[in-house]
């Protein structure tokens, strides 16, 4: 297993993307830097940095490395240093995400990091057009709940979205439980459906794969926002599907009952995209590194 000092190395040459700045900053001779590189490639049987005009460039196995390892070893600098001294985050996050996801659990999760000195700005919308800005430059990290098709982008997976069908009480309290089980679709045909869009990309995916067809429901009503199908479906308005993680808390306080309980329930699974050919930010990496270790916390959403 590599040692601390070797990682601390390689963090060191990935975030100012030049050796003799990483030894600068180490207060250790480039020769030294380089020799410790050697050593963590060797024991890794990887490659880490390319040589270019622009300075040290990371591999694909670098940035992954640096994402897995980078919030930890600052961890533990800050654990070994004065008791007094929080570790700095500098720079800038140009941060995409779905509004709901971002207002519920990013945010919150990222707002250690921008107490201890990072800025994020933050776009709000859906996953195709938070990707093509990605690919563009105008994002430096995406949230996306479609995996990314771009060349010019790399993700990896964060966590899965489990998916529930709710309602109200009201309405609960209208399906047959024996005809639900035997035909659901029939069951549950007489609910009104609050939806995000109209063509009910979540209400659809739910019932073609817990039902295998579509919904034959009326929509009510559509609102592009989770948080307001939600609140929609509290006040009665009808049922819809929504993430776990947005609709526990009206579950556990019983303004709204699942309707159907399947065998495994529906997930998708988000990704974290960076492009591909981003410069070594220490921000970046952080905000990668913590948005990781907040989804092991999650477990699933």
């Amino acid at each position: 297993m590599p040692g601390l000092d070797l990682v601390a190395t390689f963090l060191e040459v990935y975030r100012t993307g030049s050796l003799s700045a990483a030894a600068e900053r180490l207060g250790v001779s480039q020769p030294a830097v380089t020799g410790q590189l050697a050593r963590l490639e060797e024991q890794l049987g990887a490659r880490l940095f390319v040589r270019s005009r622009r300075g040290a460039e990371p591999t694909e196995r670098a940035v992954a490395l640096a994402t897995q390892v980078g919030l930890h070893v600052d961890g533990l600098r800050a654990a070994l240093g004065p008791a007094d001294e929080a570790p700095a985050v500098r720079g800038l996050v140009r941060l995409g995400g779905a509004a709901e996801l971002m207002t519920v659990r990013v945010l919150p999760a990222l707002a250690p990091l921008v107490a201890q000195g990072l800025q994020v700005r933050v776009a709000l919308g859906l996953g195709d057009e938070l990707l093509a800005a990605l690919a563009a430059g105008h994002l430096d990290l995406v949230v996306s709940s479609v995996r990314p098709r771009q060349d010019a982008v790399v993700a990896t997976p964060l966590v899965d979205e489990e998916f529930l069908l709710v309602g109200p009480a009201s309405l609960a309290h209208t399906v047959d439980p024996v005809r639900l089980a035997a035909d659901p679709v029939a069951a549950l045909s007489h609910l009104p459906l609050v939806a995000y869009a109209e063509e009910l990309p979540i209400v659809r995916r739910y019932w073609r794969s817990e039902f295998g067809r579509r919904p034959p429901n009326t929509t009510s009503l559509v609102v592009p926002d989770l948080r307001a199908v939600l609140a929609a479906v509290i006040a009665g308005a009808g049922v819809s599907v929504l993430p776990r993680y947005l609709v526990a808390p009206a579950l556990e306080s019983g303004q709204v009952v699942q309707l159907h309980q399947p065998e495994a329930p529906p997930l998708n699974t988000l990704y974290l995209a960076v492009r591909r050919d981003a410069p070594p930010s220490q921000a970046l990496a952080a905000v990668h590194a913590r948005l990781t270790q907040a989804a092991a916390e999650w477990g699933s959403l």
